[in-house]
């Protein structure tokens, strides 16, 4: 049902907006990497074929057309969002920067941060939707399981624990977090890495900033559950510092096929709104299944991931619907981050039965930049947001993200079906046209 919805205005957009060489080439791509995938599948990556999450950039052995490994630097990937502002689309800016392990490798991925945040101004369009950081390239990874490691006793012992550098946040547990990471009690902060987090804060510090001056929304990544804790410490901390009036500025990120994800996003969303404070969410599946169930089967604890595929698509229309009714009454704003049909028309709906505004800024759709255009194209010419997610970099920079998003989302290329048979039938209406 949703297919026969969406496809006469996808069909419409592709007449009007691609080229037929770009048409033709993205074709060859999709259905080569329907027959010849361009990485192993395993048993754990077929659970994800079906729905894999957006936010992971194209293996790099089969590239698209005009793809995020193309991009180098932050003006370029800028002036491709441009780009895209001719089709309707907007683009996210993410310089695919993670795991820093010292200070000075935070300072560099700050840098590169900043000058792409101010390569926006250079834009005569609103063509750039947001950008987007992980708390891993400006925090040491190290430092940052530590944060997550004390964040997890702290809330099972309250009263007897204090941190005395922690600063105000929204809460990042619920009772059925996984706490398995923690099993001993962490030591407290050396100096020096006390010394260490101010300085990583200080980096947050300045990137919000930057947004804030140039206005344009920073989107927090979320990663493993190792160090989620730390990146929602980040996150909400930042967010009650810069989130003012109606519109926040700093969103983190929920990952639907977390068990606790739903639990944690109302604990949070409702703590924001009682302090009065605009609070943003990017909703995603996941990227990390694999490596998670891993840990959890070598330690004999339950996985954190819900047992079935349907557990996680009913979790991430909840956290929608949520979300939406947080529009509809004024507060909150979403990303939903989907290459999920079904959700994406779920979430249309609702948002229409809500009276929210198709414009309206506070919702957003965003898919892989590359990829899942029939959905993209869909909801644009339904009158909805839409942000294509552009991960871009120096290669020798951005490899190991590269490598860990391929591995953790197999099959990307090959569920892509419903974008080959459109494309498809598109450049057969051509070639008709052109011969008779």
């Amino acid at each position: 049902m949703a297919h026969r919805v969406l496809c006469p205005k996808i069909l419409q957009s592709l007449r009007n907006s691609t080229t037929t060489p770009l048409l033709r080439t993205s074709t060859t791509t999709l259905y080569s990497a329907a027959v010849l995938p361009p990485l192993t599948v395993s048993p754990l990556s077929l659970h994800e074929t079906p729905n894999p999450d957006p936010i992971t950039p194209t293996p790099l052995s089969s590239p698209p057309p005009q793809s995020s490994t193309s991009m180098t630097g932050p003006v370029e990937a800028a002036r491709t969002a441009a780009k895209l502002w001719d089709s309707g689309l907007k683009g996210m800016l993410v310089y695919a920067l993670e795991h820093a392990a010292d200070n000075e490798s935070c300072d560099w991925n700050l840098d590169a941060f900043l000058k792409t945040v101010e390569s926006i101004k250079s834009l005569a369009t609103c063509s750039v939707s947001s950008t987007v950081v992980k708390i891993t390239a400006i925090c040491p990874l190290r430092l940052l399981r530590r944060v997550s490691d004390l964040l997890r006793w702290e809330y099972n012992n309250n009263q007897s624990f204090q941190l005395p550098w922690k600063l105000n946040t929204l809460p990042v547990f619920s009772d059925s977090s996984p706490f398995y990471h923690t099993p001993i009690k962490p030591d407290p902060l050396t100096p020096e890495e006390e010394s260490d987090l101010h300085l990583a804060q200080q980096r947050m510090l300045k990137l919000c900033q930057k947004c804030v001056e140039v206005g344009v929304p920073l989107l927090v990544d979320a990663e493993d559950t190792s160090v989620q804790p730390g990146i929602d410490y980040f996150t909400y901390s930042a967010a009650l510092m810069h989130n003012k009036g109606d519109n926040p500025i700093i969103y983190g990120t929920i990952q639907t096929y977390l068990k606790d994800a739903r639990e944690r996003l109302f604990l949070a969303a409702r703590e924001a709104e009682r302090m009065g404070v605009p609070i943003g969410f990017k909703l995603v599946r996941g990227a990390y299944m694999s490596s998670e169930r891993e840990l959890a089967a070598s330690l004999g604890v339950e996985s954190p991931i819900h047992n079935t595929i349907h557990q996680t698509h009913a979790c991430f229309n909840d956290c929608a619907s949520f979300m939406l009714e947080k529009i509809a009454n004024g507060s909150g704003a979403v990303v939903l981050a989907t290459h999920n049909i079904e959700s994406g028309n779920k979430a249309a709906a609702k948002a229409t039965d809500l009276g929210i505004k198709k414009g309206n800024e506070k919702l957003q759709f965003a898919q892989l930049y590359g990829m899942a255009d029939a959905l993209s194209f869909g909801l644009r010419n339904a009158g909805f947001q839409v942000s294509k997610y552009m991960p871009f970099g120096p290669v020798e920079r951005i490899m190991p993200y590269l490598l860990r998003r391929a591995e953790e989302n197999r099959g990307l290329l090959c569920a892509s079906t419903l974008d080959r048979q459109l494309l498809r039938k598109e450049l057969m209406r051509r070639l008709k046209v052109a011969i008779f």
